[in-house]
Order: structure tokens, then sequence, then C-alpha cells
């Protein structure tokens, strides 16, 4: 639910960042990546994997979903156009913050298909079961 909030205060300042339509899109992740976190914790009894695969699934998910709001926030509020060169509408930044927020996405991306990679083998287990 923090992330759900975070995603709600963020929309409340969307228009005060260097682009308003990244700020948007944060807010968005917010919510989205909240809400799916809301979803998760509903069924994380079921998910039967492993101590070790439940760890890297538990911090994957929490690192994939916040770090995709706090790397979309900086895109933002940096005006970038890395990985987003819709929502940018133009604008970009200094070649070191367009390759860090790069960097970010990127990591957001591995973080966020493994966690849901572990989570369906999972699940998949329990309903084997």
């Amino acid at each position: 639910m923090l992330l759900f909030l975070i995603g709600l205060l963020t929309g409340l300042v969307e228009q005060r960042f260097t682009n308003p339509r990244m700020g948007l899109a944060a807010h968005l992740e917010g919510g989205m990546n909240g809400t799916f976190l809301v979803a998760l914790g509903a069924i994380w009894t079921e998910v039967r994997l492993s101590p070790r695969l439940t760890t890297a699934a538990y911090w994957s998910a929490l690192y994939g979903t916040y770090a995709n709001w706090a790397i979309t926030t900086l895109a933002a509020i940096l005006g970038t156009a890395a990985m987003s060169p819709i929502n940018a509408a133009g604008r970009s930044a200094q070649p070191w913050q367009e390759s860090f927020v790069t960097l970010g996405f990127m990591s957001v991306g591995i973080a966020i298909v493994a966690s849901s990679i572990l989570i369906l083998r999972g699940l998949r287990r329990a309903a084997a079961r």
C-alpha cells in the first residue's frame, strides 16, 4: 500500500516535473506497481519455492516495483528521453543522466521479469500439489 500511496502523491505534483508526461507515467507506475504488490501479497502464501528462490522472488519484486517508480520519477525530474522517447516529447538531459536512467530501467525490467518467472514457477508447484 505504501507504493500505491506514493503513486497517488506523485500525481499531485506531476505538473511540476521537468517532463510532466513522464510525471504522469511515474504516477501511474506507483499506482499500478502498488496494486501489483497488494495482489502479490494476497497470493504469496501459495507460492511454493525453495527458501533461496523465495528470497530472490521477494526482493526482485520489491526492487522492481519501487525502482520502477523511482527511476520513472527521476526521468520526469531530469527530463530524460532514455527508454521513453514518446514520453520525452523532444526533451533530453545530460548524457550521464540519460545513461543512468537507461541502466535503471534495464535493471527494473530484469528484476520484474525474473520475479514474475519465479512467482509463476512457485504458483505452478502449488497447483500441482
